[in-house]
């Protein structure tokens, strides 16, 4: 196929400042369809970006059958994530599934498992997996830059407006899942393994936003050979982004490290050797939705598959458990045959042409 055609499903703010603009900037891809329900809303997104059809949730599973479409990004509520994407397996259509890749254990499984049986591609949009910066982080631990990784901590926090679906109980919302997947999803791929135990704390205040979610989580995970990872993710603390990574012989200090506006800058220390390392801007989501494009066109596996969202998704449900129950949990995921690395990332450039209500 000359292009893989998309149908974006959720037309708010992510598919609207960050997955639609991008994929004018890829050669391999483009939107050909919005499913959502608002429709006044879609039809100015779609005059904007040239998009024919325009669909409600109601006649998703029409879409599907329209062949109108080659894949499905899916960009909604983390509890319409397995219904949307097992709807799309069945019809034959790929799925770029926004993280958390699901609401369970299970419903991650039934998703891989619906792709399998159709033959189809499923992928966790793990963004930072397919630009320059996060491999070449990889990278330097991986050539022995710093020797051998022993200890991550991370700190990823932002202020969450009162109202926002990712506060809701019912959507899974919260900052573990939100943002708190950031720090895990980069943790397990620093020591390229998956983490064994987990001990977790949250609480809130009296904030009407923490009334259904807490409002801070933290948590520390040991992996194999005695690692250790920690990070702490709040929806009710000032903007910081970053991580640190300590081996036997060096550290990593990242700043940035998951936002998708900026590219993450990060320095090497070893002793009084100071290396600065900084990446012209590239677009995550095109790099992303480039890279998909590709494995669907050659038949090829994504690095970020439907199992590597599970692995997340398995832990943070631990992390939810220990949190609870005070107590550590044990967490029990098979290695990953892959890392993202120089095969995974895509160098599309960024744009400043987007609609954003």
């Amino acid at each position: 196929m000359a292009k893989v055609r998309y149908a974006v499903v959720g037309s708010g703010w992510i598919s609207q400042i960050a997955f639609m603009p991008s994929v004018a900037q890829t050669d391999n891809s483009e939107m050909t369809a919005i499913v959502t329900g608002n429709p006044e809303r879609a039809q100015e997104l779609a005059d904007f970006h040239g998009i024919p059809k325009i669909y409600s949730y109601e006649q998703y599973d029409e879409m599907l059958a329209s062949g109108v479409c080659d894949a499905v990004y899916i960009a909604l509520p983390n509890s319409m994530h397995a219904d949307y994407a097992i709807r799309a397996a069945n019809a034959g259509i790929h799925a770029l599934v926004e993280k958390p890749l699901a609401l369970t254990v299970a419903e991650c499984e039934a998703m891989i498992a619906a792709a399998q049986k159709a033959g189809t591609l499923l992928m966790t949009a793990y963004r930072l997996h397919n630009e320059p910066a996060t491999v070449a982080i990889l990278d330097a631990i991986r050539d022995g830059q710093i020797g051998t990784p022993r200890v991550f901590s991370s700190v990823f926090t932002m202020q969450a407006d009162l109202g926002n679906h990712r506060l809701e109980a019912k959507h899974w919302g919260g900052p573990l899942q939100d943002i708190g997947v950031y720090c895990l999803n980069a943790m397990r791929h620093v020591f390229s393994a998956e983490p064994v135990e987990v001990i977790a704390m949250d609480g809130a205040t009296e904030d009407p936003r923490f009334s259904e979610v807490p409002e801070v989580i933290s948590a520390t995970f040991r992996f194999p050979g005695a690692a250790i990872a920690t990070f702490t993710a709040s929806f009710g603390a000032h903007d910081l982004d970053e991580y640190r990574i300590v081996g036997t012989e060096g550290v990593i200090e990242v700043s940035t490290g998951y936002a998708f506006k900026t590219m993450p800058k990060f320095r090497v220390i070893r002793g009084d050797d100071v290396t600065e390392h900084e990446f012209d801007p590239v677009d995550h989501f095109g790099a992303q939705t480039a890279y998909f494009s590709d494995c669907i066109q050659s038949g090829t596996r994504p690095e970020s598959d439907g199992e590597e969202g599970l692995a997340d998704v398995r832990a943070l449900r631990a992390v939810e458990e220990s949190a609870r129950t005070g107590r550590p949990v044990t967490i029990e995921t098979a290695p990953r045959p892959s890392h993202p690395s120089k095969d995974t990332v895509r160098m599309i450039p960024t744009t400043e042409k987007r609609l954003v209500f």
